[in-house]
C-alpha cells in the first residue's frame, strides 16, 4: 500500500502524525481525496467530517471546521483552527 507522511496541526498542538494511505477532507472547490503522490497543492478546508486511512487501514474520523490543506513532496498538513478529536 503507498502512504504518505500526514500531520494534523491545530492550536493545541500535533494531533496526528505518521503514515497514512488516504486523506478525505473538503476544499474550497468540494470533496477532495488525498493520496500518495498526489499533485502539490494548498487550499482551504472547510468544515466537514476529516476522514483519514491509516498505513494499516483503520479509518480515523473527526469534524473539522476549516483550515488549510498543503500537500507537498516532503510530507502532507492541515493546520486547522480547531481542536481535532478523532473517532473511530
Amino acid at each position: 500500500m503507498n502512504t504518505f507522511k500526514l500531520t494534523v496541526s491545530t492550536p493545541d498542538g500535533n494531533r496526528y502524525s505518521g503514515d497514512a494511505a488516504a486523506l478525505f477532507v473538503r476544499g474550497s472547490e468540494g470533496d477532495l481525496a488525498v493520496l500518495a503522490n498526489h499533485a502539490p497543492l494548498v487550499t482551504p478546508v472547510k468544515a466537514c467530517e476529516c476522514r483519514i486511512v491509516t498505513d494499516d487501514g483503520e479509518e480515523l474520523k473527526a469534524d473539522i471546521f476549516g483550515g488549510l490543506l498543503s500537500v507537498a513532496d516532503g510530507g502532507d498538513t492541515i493546520l486547522l483552527t480547531t481542536s481535532f478529536n478523532i473517532t473511530e
